[in-house]
């Protein structure tokens, strides 16, 4: 097996909505290619949250490394730009190695950032009216600041959580700067040209089935002791305003541990904002342009004939050769 010496590095991307069943087909595609994975995946960078963010367990890797998983802890930072600069970093090794990058996960802005090459540095922060827009989160809520973004735009506010509040005050951000919103900016930065000979598949599969894999996901995050992991992240300093306890799963859970709602309200919030999620990211995916879709349905579920797909895909497109 080898890379092919193409003037642009290969990349596979393998992304869909969340419960879809990325990480099984990753690891068969992987070591099929010769393959290392990274994470796309805004929550699972993060130590000692395990359950909540479904994270891959070593036992489950198959020998397939693994990369930008357990880096951080979760009171520190994590964004775009952080994320970035660790995936090209990580990247430039495996190609050293001779092998191919597999970047895997749900977060769609995330593998835009690497896939695109998107420059973040172009435009300077404004600490000041960040903390104004801050201090407007906890005074009035998120909602609040949501409300400000649907005016200015209204594209973000569709794409945005009202809850992700760091993403919502990024957009205001860029249009307080710019007077652009950050959508157009967006769509401008998806249009640049890749600098890697890549494959975008996204794995998908009938809504109701999806719903259902969800729902039966969060049931056992339950049963593993999801309640418990969030309560040890409690004690060990974690509260509501930090990026890591922004995540599904996590903010549900510490909303009933600080008596705000019961546990079967915080289920329910969690599986119906789980929901919602998966929606938002396939409307994400369906935006992108070069993307190869991956009915599961198609394929009677097999996962040999999917995997068989993706590597004859991956041969036309000299990404990847047998030797």
């Amino acid at each position: 097996m080898s890379v092919i010496q193409n003037k642009k590095k290969p990349l596979v991307v393998l992304t869909g909505p969340t419960a879809v069943g990325k990480t099984k087909l990753s690891i068969a595609l992987a070591k099929a290619i010769n393959g290392e994975i990274l994470s796309a995946d805004s929550m699972q960078v993060y130590k000692h949250m395990d359950i909540g963010s479904a994270k891959i367990r070593p036992e489950e890797m198959e020998g397939v490394p693994h990369h930008l998983i357990d880096i951080l802890e979760p009171w520190e930072e994590f964004n775009v730009v952080v994320f970035q600069k660790h995936c090209l970093e990580c990247m430039e090794q495996i190609y050293d190695r001779s092998h191919i990058p597999i970047l895997v996960g749900g977060t769609g802005f995330y593998i835009q950032a690497v896939l695109r090459g998107i420059d973040f540095t172009e435009n300077e922060e404004n600490t000041e009216y960040r903390k104004k827009l801050e201090l407007l989160a906890e005074e009035q809520g998120p909602e609040s600041l949501h409300e400000m973004l649907k005016k200015v735009d209204p594209v973000s506010a569709e794409n945005i959580h009202a809850n992700n509040i760091k993403r919502t005050i990024r957009a205001l951000e860029y249009y307080e700067l710019t007077g652009e919103p950050i959508s157009v900016h967006n769509e401008r930065e998806k249009e640049r040209t890749s600098p890697y000979n890549f494959s975008y598949f996204v794995l998908t599969d009938d809504r109701e089935k999806l719903y259902a894999r969800i729902e039966d996901r969060i049931d056992e995050m339950m049963s593993q002791g999801l309640v418990d992991e969030v309560r040890q992240l409690k004690d060990m300093g974690c509260r509501k305003g930090m990026t890591s306890m922004q995540g599904l799963g996590y903010k549900e859970i510490l909303e009933y541990l600080d008596g705000e709602c019961s546990l079967e309200d915080a289920v329910y919030t969690l599986k119906r904002d789980t929901r919602h999620f998966a929606k938002r990211q396939l409307t994400w995916f369906r935006r992108e342009s070069e993307v190869t879709w991956i009915d599961k349905g198609r394929f009677d579920y097999n996962e040999e004939k999917i995997l068989e797909y993706m590597i004859r895909e991956l041969g036309e497109k000299e990404i990847y050769e047998k030797q």
